[in-house]
């Protein structure tokens, strides 16, 4: 039987923030326990309709990117199994397989998008100014083409509202050139691996973005790693350049939004049945994919 989990509830623990999807506990130590629920937001607004299996293939799938990345720089994690956990949450069962113990780290309020095709945000760019980014591009491209080299396109990280796309110029002026280069040079090196190995597996990563900050000094991979939430996966044998490829997240979410009018202010609508099934499937299936292997 699946268990659904919308709002987590940790006896004994204090509870550190509650985002769009995870809720954060005090764990002592410099720790942190980071437990994935349930909810989706679309658009900015959390939905009444939790989807089920999600938080656990965004814990378990960002478990196995972590372990794969290690390599190219240092992550957050302190461990991953719950029966490792502090007290009050090793008791705390409905947070197994969703859950981490992780370092608090100083967080760079900057989210590090990587681009290899000209798709989403990008798209809608490039058709109306052509660039992306306020960077130019060559001319002529297709909706979703691949651009000869993976891009940097950071954005602000905004608490409320839409992330903000900035230039490489305006991050530069934001924390300096030094961590500018940093931020850029693992963004992309963390794309071009997931890329290849994604590719290996039948997907087309088209595009993705992290959050960095530091931990005694060490810039650090934080929060999650390339998931259907932070991340546009492409099923590589249905892929064509000038169309829009099914993706592995929520987009499917939205475009059922989109269709039904919701002008995307709160209260956003409940989700159909099929709607739930269909996302959650979309969810684990990105995630065997991906691992090669039954979600646990």
């Amino acid at each position: 039987m699946t268990v659904t989990v919308t709002e987590t509830s940790v006896p004994g623990a204090t509870l550190f923030r509650r985002g769009k999807v995870r809720d954060v506990y005090e764990a002592g130590e410099g720790n942190l326990v980071m437990v994935a629920s349930d909810r989706l937001s679309a658009f900015d607004v959390v939905l009444p309709t939790p989807i089920p299996q999600k938080g656990r293939v965004l814990t378990q799938l960002s478990n196995f990117w972590f372990a794969k990345t290690a390599h190219l720089i240092p992550n957050h994690l302190v461990e991953t199994e719950l029966g490792h956990f502090p007290e009050p949450f090793r008791s705390t069962r409905s947070l197994d397989g969703r859950a981490v113990l992780a370092k608090k780290c100083d967080r760079v309020d900057i989210e590090c998008v990587a681009r290899g095709y000209v798709s989403g945000s990008a798209w809608a760019e490039y058709r109306k100014d052509g660039t992306i980014a306020g960077e130019r591009v060559p001319k002529g491209m297709l909706e979703s083409q691949r651009l000869d080299e993976p891009i940097f396109t950071p954005a602000t990280k905004a608490m409320t509202g839409h992330d903000e796309n900035i230039s490489r110029a305006q991050l530069a002026a934001l924390v300096g050139r030094d961590l500018a280069r940093r931020l850029e040079d693992v963004t992309l090196a963390l794309y071009r691996f997931a890329h290849a190995y994604a590719l290996g597996r039948g997907l087309i990563l088209a595009d993705t973005k992290f959050e960095l900050g530091f931990h005694s000094g060490t810039l650090t991979l934080i929060d999650e790693a390339l998931t259907p939430d932070s991340s546009r996966y492409w099923d590589a044998a249905r892929y064509r350049a000038g169309e829009t490829p099914p993706s592995f997240d929520k987009q499917y979410v939205r475009d059922f939004l989109t269709d039904a009018g919701w002008n995307r202010e709160p209260p956003a609508p409940a989700l159909p049945a099929e709607v739930v099934e269909g996302t959650s499937r979309r969810y684990v299936d990105c995630y065997e994919r991906v691992v090669g292997q039954p979600l646990p």
